[in-house]
């Protein structure tokens, strides 16, 4: 990857983004276990006063670091399309298994420069787990390498999914992925489609499939994912970026075969 210039601190884009995590996920573990303010943003989609104030420490942070950086999150419900030096930020990925109080949420921060992800981070703070990737070194849990999984046939495969939000399209998609059930070792609902690439990343899921995902939702996934050697597709096998609303993610040999037998609608 082509060397950032450093923070006004002098740090690396990595060294700020994995503090600015840690503090965001602070936030994220006080809020976790009481009560939680939450409104419906859509259907089936909800946002907690967590959300905004791990967004507020994460921007702050990085624009603090950062100043001449552009922002994309979540919360800001931006659409812009992405210009120069910019931060693609989640500040609470898996918010609905967070407010039911499922142990499975994290944090995404990808720095990107005009389409090309440069650097992602996808922090679990409930277990401390830093997932990271920068372009052309390589992915690691923590401090550890990581590598995709290496199955080669569905039948011994774990197969992530989440049906998403539109009710239609998650529907075809659930019909579609369990009807591929004989063909499969076994399906997980997920329930956070960041976490999932880093599962994917990590080789504890073998392949993930979503439709409806937003820039901010899989950025940091993507660079996860190829970094730790494996490919994210479209429905139709061409490489994906972080404008697609659909992806498939898995090693090479096993997306193949997946998308041979996948018949979306």
């Amino acid at each position: 990857m082509t060397d950032l210039s450093p923070s006004l601190g002098g740090r690396s884009a990595l060294e700020v983004a994995t503090e600015v995590v840690k503090q965001a996920g602070e936030v994220l573990l006080a809020h976790f276990y009481g009560e939680k303010e939450m409104r419906n943003k859509g259907q089936g989609e909800l946002v907690t006063e967590a959300d905004i104030l791990s967004q507020r420490v994460i921007v702050k942070l990085l624009a603090d670091e950062y100043p001449d950086y552009n922002f994309l999150a979540e919360e800001s419900m931006s659409s812009d399309k992405v210009t120069g030096y910019t931060w693609l930020v989640d500040p609470l990925a898996g918010t609905n298994n967070y407010v039911f109080g499922i142990p499975f949420f994290g944090i995404n921060i990808a720095l990107v420069r005009d389409n090309d992800i440069l650097m992602s981070i996808t922090y679990d703070p409930l277990r401390d787990e830093l997932f990271r990737a920068e372009k052309g070194k390589g992915a690691y849990l923590n401090n550890s390498p990581i590598h995709v999984s290496e199955r080669v046939s569905l039948q011994d495969s774990l197969l992530g999914f989440d049906p998403g939000y539109d009710r239609t399209s998650g529907g075809e998609l659930l019909k579609a992925v369990t009807g591929l059930w004989p063909e499969v070792f076994g399906l997980r609902v997920m329930g956070s489609a960041s976490m999932a690439l880093a599962y994917v990343a990590s080789g504890r899921i073998d392949l993930y499939v979503r439709y409806g995902v937003q820039p901010w939702d899989i950025a940091s996934g993507l660079l996860l994912v190829r970094e730790a050697g494996g490919r994210v597709s479209d429905w139709q096998g061409e490489p994906a970026n972080f404008w697609h609303t659909e992806i498939v993610a898995a090693n090479g040999t096993l997306q193949r075969e997946f998308l041979g037998h996948w018949k979306p609608a």
